[in-house]
């Protein structure tokens, strides 16, 4: 997946477990890993500027610096009832977390700062 903001491009690499930062002309300018981030997926950018990255495989989402240099925190994970993570938006200090292809349905899962957790299937 690939997300402009600002002057820097956000590309995730799943086969490969990275999150790569590049500038506007295509330069890299960080390369990403970390082993609570394995096949990364969907990736959003919050108001504040940091990176929301959800990791397939390692079912976590990880929170990254503005400048995709360095793990700010691990958000979720599987112990949080996290499973298969895609896509990830950040709204008013909740997480909301979409997968897909769980017994062919849609799930919704909205992490909340008081650490509840709600779920919507369809």
């Amino acid at each position: 997946m690939t997300l402009f903001y600002s002057d820097k491009i956000f590309v995730t690499n799943p086969f490969h477990h990275k999150v790569l930062t590049l500038a506007t002309d295509g330069t890299v300018l960080h390369t990403f890993t970390d082993p609570d981030l394995q096949a990364p997926n969907g990736i959003h950018v919050t108001d504040l500027g940091q990176v929301l990255v959800c990791g397939y495989a390692s079912r976590t989402i990880i929170q990254l610096d503005g400048e995709g240099k360095k793990k700010l925190t691990t958000l979720a994970s599987k112990r949080d009832g996290l499973a298969y993570p895609e896509h990830s938006i950040h709204h008013c200090g909740t997480i909301f977390e979409l997968s897909r292809g769980i017994n062919g349905t849609n799930v919704l899962t909205k992490f909340h700062e008081n650490q509840t957790i709600n779920v919507a299937s369809s």
